[in-house]
């Protein structure tokens, strides 16, 4: 019988982190497991910076954005020296597993410490960009895409008052998955993110072609777009077409922050239920995830960040309804 195991947040923070966290320690309470969490991530493995975690200590926190257990992106653990140091707090607590809350980079942490150490390690899918492989939601996707939407709302109401093209850019660095479903729930007329190809002519065309009586004009930019971002498209747009009165707005770290929405509480909920029960079961090196409504395992090395063609029949989607 497992007996102890760690828990880390690792990464950039999502919301609906909390939520796992909490699911993980009551799970492992209700199965007499005791779970210590390390703060800062990899960092906290390895400075043996840690907390005991129990069912008190995750009280009042499902609702909460972030992760009170800290993350930093380490780059100390890139080195030998610190993934030696992180193995040896592990050794130092005699931990019989590892759940770690995080995306590509953390799984790709795992995976070398797993080289060191045999015990059970297995990732909870924790980023806002939603690119891991093995489940249909990351934790923190959700919630990031429902505040990118709100807040196109809200600049949609200036477009239209004074006859404006808006440049939003959300983040997405090497996946548009964020823009994509944004853009369609916020009736965007145009979306560049770095899986499509495009042209400033095709962008050009497109924009002179666009009603007179369309009021307001919203393109939603990915940050990893091949043109540079916002700012780089709003100088084409300014550039061939003068006439338009133009603004760039740049979302940033909004989208990473608030509180998690329900279905992002429910998801992290049985995310973090069933990585307990990964471990007690034997499982290692695999990403716990739901797809189909459906609890799914997949290897680390599978579910690593990828990069494919977004849904045709999506862009496709945008295309019509934007015109």
């Amino acid at each position: 019988m497992i007996k102890k195991i760690g828990l880390l947040t690792s990464g950039g923070d999502s919301p609906g982190m909390n939520a796992c966290i909490r699911a993980v320690v009551r799970t492992a309470v209700h199965y007499n497991i005791e779970t210590v969490g390390f703060i800062r991530g990899f960092e906290g493995l390895i400075d043996n910076d840690f907390v005991k975690l129990g069912r008190e200590s995750v009280s009042g926190i499902i609702h909460r954005g972030g992760t009170t257990l800290k993350t930093a992106r380490s780059e100390r653990f890139l080195t030998d020296k610190g993934l030696g140091m992180a193995v040896d707090t592990l050794f130092k607590h005699e931990m019989e597993g590892l759940v770690i809350i995080g995306g590509d980079g953390s799984f790709r942490g795992a995976i070398e410490m797993s080289k060191l150490i045999k015990i059970p390690i297995v990732g909870c899918p924790g980023t806002i960009d939603n690119d891991l492989v093995g489940t249909d939601f990351t934790i923190g996707y959700d919630t990031a895409i429902n505040t990118v939407v709100e807040a196109i709302d809200k600049i949609r109401d200036t477009a239209e008052s004074h006859d404006r093209i808006f440049v939003v850019e959300v983040m997405g660095r090497d996946a548009g998955l964020i823009a994509l479903r944004s853009a369609i729930a916020s009736g965007a007329e145009a979306l560049l993110v770095p899986e499509l190809k495009h042209d400033s002519e095709n962008l050009i065309e497109k924009i002179k072609t666009w009603r007179s009586t369309k009021s307001s004009k919203i393109i939603v930019v990915a940050e990893g777009d091949e043109s540079g971002g916002a700012f780089k498209v709003a100088e084409i747009i300014k550039k061939h077409c003068p006439e338009f009165d133009l603004r760039v707005s740049v979302l940033g770290h909004i989208q990473r922050g608030g509180n998690p929405t329900c279905m992002e509480r429910v998801n992290a909920s049985i995310i973090g239920f069933n990585a307990v029960k990964a471990i007690m079961k034997g499982h290692s090196n695999e990403m716990i995830g739901i797809i189909n409504k459906k609890v799914s395992f997949t290897p680390f090395e599978k579910a690593v960040k990828h990069h494919q063609a977004l849904n045709s029949d999506l862009v496709e989607l945008i295309e019509i309804l934007g015109s």
